[in-house]
C-alpha cells in the first residue's frame, strides 16, 4: 500500500471514504478518478488491501494501536488518516459486514424440540442398543414456517455441537 503515499492527505481521506462507501453498498471509487496516480495493477492491489484492512479491523474488533501498527508498515505517511476514516465509519462497516453475513441465508431458526431415544433393534440387526437424538426444528423461511426433523447418532450429535460452538465463537468475536 506504499502507493497510497502518492496522494495528498485530503485525497487519501476521500479515497478511504469512497472505499467504505463501496463496502457499504454505495458508489465505490472508480479507477478513472485515480488513473494518473497508479497503474491498473497498483489500483486493484491498493483497493483490495485497504478494503481488507477495513474488514479485518472491524471484523476482529482490533484496537486502534493494532490497526495503526499494521498501516504504518505499509503506508506510513497516511496511516493516521486511514485510521481516522476507520474510526469514523466503524459502525457502518460493521453493519455492512453483518448484512453480508445475514444474506447468506434467508432461513431463521424459530423454535426447536428434542427427544432422546434408544433404538433396541432394527429390521437388519436384532440387538442394536443405539441412542438416537430426534431433533425437530421450526425454520422460518421467506415468512413461512417449515418443520424440519433430524435424527442423529452420538457421533453426528458431537459433530453438530462442535460446529455450533465454532459458530458461537465467531459470533462472539464479531461483537
Amino acid at each position: 500500500m506504499e502507493v497510497l503515499d502518492r496522494l495528498t492527505e485530503p485525497d487519501c481521506v476521500k479515497l478511504c471514504h469512497r472505499l467504505v462507501d463501496g463496502l457499504c453498498g454505495r458508489e465505490p471509487p472508480r479507477r478513472g478518478e485515480y488513473g494518473a496516480s497508479w497503474s491498473l495493477e497498483e489500483w486493484l492491489r491498493l483497493r483490495d488491501s485497504l478494503t481488507a484492512v477495513f474488514c479485518r479491523s472491524v471484523g476482529s474488533n482490533a484496537a486502534d494501536e493494532e490497526v495503526l501498527a499494521e498501516l504504518q508498515t505499509s503506508c506510513s505517511r497516511h496511516a493516521p488518516a486511514v485510521l481516522n476514516v476507520l474510526r469514523a465509519r466503524r459502525r457502518e462497516i460493521r453493519l455492512a459486514l453483518l448484512g453480508r453475513t445475514n444474506c447468506m441465508s434467508s432461513a431463521v431458526l424459530q423454535d426447536f424440540d428434542w427427544n432422546l431415544k434408544l433404538a433396541l433393534s432394527s429390521d437388519k440387526i436384532s440387538s442394536l442398543n443405539t441412542p438416537l437424538l430426534s431433533l425437530s426444528l421450526d425454520v422460518r423461511e421467506n415468512g413461512a414456517l417449515r418443520p424440519v426433523a433430524v435424527e442423529m447418532n452420538k457421533e453426528e450429535l458431537s459433530a453438530l455441537i462442535s460446529s455450533l460452538e465454532a459458530a458461537n465463537k465467531v459470533m462472539l468475536q464479531m461483537k
